[in-house]
């Protein structure tokens, strides 16, 4: 088992954490009316205010990628490519939520897609804690966030169906 030089770590959690932007970033492109949207929709007394979400996402966005870059460090002769490509998987599934939800308004797809996502984030946690204990910590919160956020988006759905397709 070959250790990767610290330059060449360096540039890898670089890399994922650009990675993981970029997915936040498609995201955000969806998201952009999303304060005002979100203050006009009926939300249920638990929802918290808009202004929360920037700050926990970012923070979950920097655990999320330190979590791949733990991954990443593993050489491939002791794990498997699957770990790296359900975390990529279940980046897509997020940035593609706020498409749905804000900028296409369908909250129906937006709660499946939600699904998916909780799905394969457990997958991922699973299958970076085999690897590693820490990777699959790190994604702990994320998971009690976007499992927090189901139920929201649920709620939302239900108690908006003029809004939310």
């Amino acid at each position: 088992m070959s250790e990767r030089p610290v330059s060449k770590q360096i540039l890898g959690l670089f890399g994922w954490l650009a990675v993981t932007f970029i997915a936040a970033a498609v995201g955000a492109l969806a998201s952009t009316q999303a304060a005002s949207f979100y203050g006009e929709l009926a939300r249920p007394s638990w929802a918290p205010p808009a202004t929360w979400f920037g700050p926990v996402w970012s923070v979950l966005y920097v655990l999320m990628a330190v979590a791949a870059w733990v991954i990443w460090r593993v050489p491939l002769e002791v794990r498997t490519r699957t770990p790296l490509v359900l975390f990529l998987l279940q980046l897509t599934a997020n940035a593609l939520w706020s498409w749905l939800f804000f900028a296409w308004r369908l909250g129906g797809l937006a709660f499946t897609d939600i699904v998916v996502l909780l799905t394969l984030i457990a997958a991922t946690l699973v299958s970076f804690w085999k690897v590693k204990w820490l990777a699959g910590a790190l994604l702990l919160p994320y998971l009690c966030w976007v499992s927090f956020a189901s139920a929201l988006t649920w709620s939302v759905r239900q108690s908006n169906p003029a809004l939310l397709r």
